[in-house]
């Protein structure tokens, strides 16, 4: 819901070592033509929008090429289908490995609607700046990207309409998908836990679960998301949607749309990630010839559940915290002590919107690396930030 949210907000205040194979399950081996459609392009197999339909006639323009997706495999080593039958999911990770046996990777979870290409400039800038200390696993969770139900063959983004997206069951599936990955806490890497919006939620909830099962937790990052102001902003979104096209002639116009919105204010991270988050439309002669993958209609009665206690669960999370904001400090009561208190990392980006870590991900790999590194390695005797 990124643009959406913030859109709300605004209106309202006016004012990893190497995986082993045996545990990650089968490499997806895809045609050209689908990692061209999702922006996937030449990933190694190892390892002015379209218009409402119905209320206005569908104008096709030629595809601006400033616009065209752009491959993942600059950003990401891998792209691997994992399978999670406790899930009963077949889950798309994007990763790149530590290049050090005692390295730690950063376990990235997006928001609704988007999909592990959203971390991808921002995976390129942990490697560089962490010299490749610190891995990244961004995922697609449930419903989104290329993540499938296991007993589902179609990949057409149908299953949404009944995919159980409760924020209980997308916990669970981040905690299968880690354990599945290495199922071996003492020798899994210690992991940052990283989410965006939903995938904040999501992740603060995921701590306590993993370090019950002994997995070394570094830290929690959530990404521009706040419980008071999101759940206030949860009534104006169904008008905002109905201001959202139902789809788009092409690749590249979703991209323009996105970029002109400024829903995302970088050519370069949409040019990678938005071709991910449509699908074709199977009836081309009912609408735009692209739809969206995740339809956020759909996903409303789970709004609410997303975001209800998500202040309290940060702060009693029992490692690092930190709490990225886009813009402006707008802290909840409960957030606002437990920062007086130094119960978490506040860090406040300039110049960018909701979607922080695809405008500007230069900038917020420098907060997570140094978080990482500050956290990572602390002396003895001397407490994290979040444990004060």
């Amino acid at each position: 819901m990124s643009h959406l949210y913030r859109s709300a907000i605004h209106a309202k205040v006016a004012k990893l070592p190497a995986m082993p194979p045996p545990q990650i399950g089968s490499v997806e081996e895809e045609d050209e033509e689908n990692e061209a459609a999702d922006g996937l392009g030449s990933l190694p197999s190892s390892l002015g929008s379209g218009s409402r339909s119905g209320s206005r006639q569908h104008h096709q323009h030629p595809p601006n090429p400033a616009y065209s997706p752009v491959s993942a495999s600059s950003y990401f080593e891998h792209a691997i289908q994992v399978s999670v039958p406790p899930s009963n999911l077949d889950v798309r990770v994007y990763y790149t490995a530590p290049k050090t046996g005692d390295g730690a990777v950063m376990v990235c979870h997006h928001g609704a609607g988007y999909s592990g290409l959203s971390f991808a400039c921002l995976a390129r800038e942990v490697g560089l700046l962490s010299r490749g200390e610190c891995g990244v696993l961004a995922i697609d969770c449930r419903g989104h990207g290329k993540t499938t139900r296991i007993s589902d063959d179609d990949d057409n983004g149908a299953e949404i309409e009944t995919e159980d997206l409760a924020i209980g069951i997308l916990t669970d599936d981040l905690v299968n998908l880690i354990s599945t990955v290495y199922p071996d806490p003492n020798s899994a890497p210690s992991l940052l836990l990283v989410g965006h919006s939903l995938g904040g939620s999501v992740s603060v909830r995921a701590c306590p679960l993993l370090q019950e099962r002994k997995y070394r937790i570094t830290g929690v990052g959530v990404l521009d998301v706040v419980e008071e102001f999101t759940l206030e902003a949860l009534p104006m979104m169904h008008s905002l949607l109905d201001a959202r096209p139902d789809g788009f002639n092409s690749p590249e116009e979703a991209v323009e749309w996105h970029v002109m919105t400024h829903a995302i204010r970088n050519v370069e991270s949409a040019r990678v990630s938005i071709p991910g988050i449509i699908i074709p439309n199977p009836d081309p002669s009912s609408g735009p010839a692209y739809l969206w993958r995740t339809p956020l209609r759909l996903t409303a009665p789970y709004w609410s559940s997303w975001f209800t206690g998500l202040s309290s669960k940060f702060l009693l999370t029992r490692t690092a915290r930190l709490l990225v904001l886009a813009g402006a400090e707008r802290l909840d009561k409960e957030l606002m002590i437990g920062q007086m208190q130094g119960k978490f990392q506040l860090v406040v980006l300039a110049n960018v919107g909701h979607m922080v870590h695809e405008d500007d991900p230069g900038r917020l790999a420098e907060v997570l690396v140094e978080f990482w590194r500050r956290n990572e390695r602390v002396v003895i005797g001397v407490k994290k930030v979040g444990e004060l």
